[in-house]
């Protein structure tokens, strides 16, 4: 990476502190740092553009649509006027937006999603280890309390084959989470650095849910 490139990350981070300074706390600062922290690690045994890699971790959520009236494509937007305002080249502008289009969970609903890239793969694998483990955990709790979701009722089941607008909508239970998306993505990594990370973290969560359960009905 060049010194201009580090200048670019630096620039970036500073307006991503900025632009997220009150975001939900599954969603702020602190989750770009650890997915931009994980993508750097990922991208160690992988043959990628560092500069992308790095850029796209730090802009993947800039303007997360569960934020913005489910608006999907306002994130690219904001990302492209920065990076525009930086005077980064158009390619490597394009290739930014579209992992950020094109990377979330809720597109793996989509079938006829044709962009992909060794970059978007080890950025995609960064924001989904934050969705599982210790971390992901404490996210999933934190969003479902900020959206005032029971914990857990016994009466809703989860829905394993939702259409991607049914997951968008979805008000189920947090618990539910887990088993429409959380306990989903260790089998859909993409890197040999993120599944091995992915499969400690699963089983911690599957050791959460153990618990969670026979808290529930009073065994321990």
């Amino acid at each position: 990476m060049t010194a201009t490139d580090t200048q670019l990350i630096e620039a970036t981070i500073n307006f991503v502190k900025t632009e997220l300074k009150n975001a939900e706390g599954g969603h702020d600062w602190f989750h770009i740092e650890r997915v931009y922290k994980n993508s750097l690690l990922i991208a160690k045994d992988e043959n990628v553009d560092i500069t992308i890699v790095s850029l796209a971790a730090l802009l993947h959520d800039i303007a997360d649509p569960k934020f913005n009236n489910g608006d999907e494509t306002l994130g690219s937007k904001v990302a492209s006027a920065f990076l525009l305002s930086q005077n980064v080249n158009g390619k490597i502008i394009e290739h930014v937006t579209q992992i950020i289009d094109n990377m979330s969970f809720k597109n793996s609903f989509d079938l006829n999603t044709s962009f992909s890239s060794k970059e978007m793969e080890v950025v995609q694998d960064a924001d989904r280890l934050d969705a599982i483990g210790a971390v992901g955990i404490a996210r999933c709790f934190n969003y479902g309390g900020f959206k005032n979701r029971a914990l857990y009722n016994p009466e809703i089941k989860p829905n394993l084959n939702m259409s991607k607008s049914e997951y968008k909508n979805s008000e189920a239970p947090t618990i539910n989470h887990f088993y429409e998306k959380l306990l989903l993505l260790k089998d859909k990594m993409n890197t040999k650095t993120g599944k091995k990370i992915a499969l400690e973290r699963h089983l911690y969560m599957e050791g959460f849910l153990n618990q969670f359960f026979a808290e529930w009905e009073g065994q321990k």
